[in-house]
């Protein structure tokens, strides 16, 4: 088994009440990694923290985030340097609902600005001047398949996942040699509930079952199959790690070889 050197470190995990976020967490706990859970739905939160205690022996606490809110932004950051900072940050956030490029409200467009992009970026200003401090930080920000090989109906989620990833790699550069690194990991097809609920869309959207959407879906990527929540959070937890050490400013596909460019 490969030590990643996660026990004793400090992790925020955003969007951690459910899907990727969720499974994260539960593999950082399971390597030793203390936690801070942030996400809209803390009363789920706080039974993760307490289950994650109760399994791995970490520390993990609860906090209430709404990445629309920049109070509520400023308050995750106030408390997570009052609880000593982070080693780790994971940038997870839900996407936007299905639309085109065309005929989307600007009001939309700057609602969904707000928390997923301007969100993601107050919490990593705020937080990883203190990994530099220490030289040594992991910021793994999810974003979507989207921002290399667009998803039709996804317009917004394309767009504004891009946004965050030429943030992160711009970051990457600036704060490499102060031992931080910054990856962007692209999720393909992963059997969460925000897939499931795409799935529903597109059944609608062309009256098949979900079951028929999901298949037609799935026969598209090389594997055949939608990817685990699992196997996300192990290359996750891996980047998070001190093996990791010198991957930094990269994109990193977990697709199941969806992704057809180079």
């Amino acid at each position: 088994m490969m030590e990643l050197g996660l026990k004793g470190k400090r992790a925020l995990v955003m969007g951690a009440s459910r899907g990727l976020g969720r499974g994260i967490a539960a593999k950082l706990a399971a390597e030793g990694c203390d936690l801070i859970l942030a996400a809209r739905n803390a009363e789920r939160l706080g039974a993760d923290a307490a289950a994650h205690t109760a399994a791995h022996g970490v520390s993990a606490t609860a906090v209430g985030l709404d990445l629309a809110d920049a109070a509520s932004v400023q308050s995750l950051i106030a408390t997570v340097k009052t609880l000593g900072g982070v080693d780790i940050l994971i940038a997870n956030v839900g996407g936007p609902p299905p639309s085109g490029a065309l005929g989307v409200a600007p009001e939309q467009w700057q609602k969904f600005f707000e928390s997923m992009v301007l969100g993601i970026i107050r919490i990593i200003d705020g937080l990883v001047p203190g990994m530099r401090e220490k030289k040594w930080g992991r910021v793994v920000a999810i974003t979507s398949s989207g921002v290399i090989q667009p998803i039709p109906t996804l317009a917004m989620s394309n767009t504004l996942r891009a946004s965050v990833a030429a943030f992160c790699k711009t970051l990457a550069t600036e704060v490499a040699a102060d031992g931080v690194t910054v990856n962007v990991v692209l999720p393909g097809r992963i059997g969460t509930e925000r897939v499931a609920e795409l799935d529903q869309a597109a059944a609608q959207r062309t009256g098949c079952t979900v079951e028929e959407a999901r298949a037609k879906s799935a026969a598209g990527i090389p594997m055949k199959r939608y990817g685990t929540v699992e196997e996300f959070a192990s290359v996750c937890a891996f980047l998070a790690g001190v093996p990791a050490g010198y991957m930094t400013g990269g994109m990193i596909r977990i697709d199941g070889g969806m992704i057809q460019s180079i």
